[in-house]
């Protein structure tokens, strides 16, 4: 009997990715989704073209739902669930913290029941995020030219799992609660689950909007040639992570099942992928030959000035580290985009 895999969210970007991934390796692949984002179709229907893989239209905040989904799997030998469902936007949150709550961490708490009580042996990889640690204002920061630098040397390779928690808005609220229920189903019940806080992920079929995905929405808009809109001055620097390189880390931490039960991995570009919302513009103008322009709004509340990621612990756990330089990886996303976007 072939293994399966769910992934909830799973015609979303990292979704969708991770279906295809394990399509390729020949698992039979459930992708759980409720189609509320806009262009999600378009990886449906590619998915679709595989035989082993079968589509389950469900929210995750449906309990009855879920459980009915992983009990109906776990006869069909269930390895693994990829929780990739959430609410992704800090401005989203702040306008209906509610729904945000809801989909986050009543949809996290369903789906963790249902292996509970269905599917106890299923391998859970739970997708958090850097926001978990707040907007960092502890660090002394220093402005440059075009970025900001955390002024501490020994932070130069990024924040580590030791950083103190700080849930800054209603999506780090509920997402960084979500990430502690996570690691407590493995040590209260026992579950095998995996917490990766990952920092900024990109690459092909990354749909991004102005909330969300940013790296996408910078080249959407670029490509189209329409205003882009920066808040706060440019200079905040994240740490870009792609996609490729965020599955094969998955992967590493599925087949070490046994190390990476009960634990949490920050995970992302890291130092050497380090770029701020300036340089990265700085890259499209003249990877694309053009001008972009420019308009500059007030800063969003809880926006972190720097978040590199130190994944020191991620690669001595599994050997793991980024491949993909962040140039060789947007180049690659630019391209997807003209073919199916623009």
């Amino acid at each position: 009997m072939k293994k399966t895999i769910l992934v909830t969210g799973g015609l979303g970007f990292i979704g969708s990715n991770v279906c295809e991934y394990y399509l390729n390796k020949g698992y039979k692949v459930v992708a759980l989704d409720n189609m509320s984002r806009k262009g999600v179709e378009v990886n449906l229907k590619r998915l679709k073209a595989n035989e082993n893989f079968s589509f389950i239209k469900e929210d995750v905040r449906n309990q009855k739902g879920i459980e009915q989904a992983i009990k109906k799997l776990s006869k069909s030998n269930l390895e693994i669930l990829f929780h990739e469902a959430a609410q992704v936007a800090v401005t989203t949150s702040i306008k209906n913290p509610r729904e945000d709550f809801e989909i986050n961490i009543l949809g996290t708490i369903n789906v963790l029941e249902a292996l509970r009580q269905f599917s106890p042996k299923t391998i859970l990889v739970y997708a958090s995020t850097n926001k978990v640690y707040g907007d960092l204002e502890e660090h002394k920061i220093i402005e440059k030219k075009t970025r900001y630098e955390f002024q501490d040397k020994k932070l130069k390779f990024g924040i580590s799992e030791n950083q103190n928690l700080d849930f800054y808005s209603p999506y780090g609220c509920s997402k960084g609660s979500a990430d502690q229920y996570v690691r407590d189903y493995a040590r209260i019940y026992g579950l095998k689950t995996i917490v990766f806080r990952q920092s900024c992920i990109y690459g092909p079929g990354q749909i991004g909007v102005e909330d969300q995905g940013w790296v996408a929405w910078f080249a959407i808009r670029t490509l189209k040639n329409e205003l882009l809109t920066i808040f706060g001055d440019g200079k905040q620097v994240r740490d870009l992570l792609f996609i490729d390189d965020l599955i094969k880390a998955y992967d590493l931490a599925i087949k070490n099942i046994k190390k990476t039960s009960g634990e949490i991995y920050n995970i992302g570009g890291g130092y050497k992928n380090a770029v701020s919302l300036l340089e990265l513009i700085q890259f499209l103008e003249k990877y694309l030959n053009i001008k972009i322009k420019i308009n500059f709004s007030k800063e969003r509340a809880g926006d972190q000035k720097i978040f590199i990621s130190n994944n020191s612990k991620v690669k001595k756990d599994l050997n793991w580290e980024p491949k993909v330089n962040y140039k060789k990886g947007v180049s690659i996303l630019i391209e997807w985009l003209r073919k199916n976007i623009i």
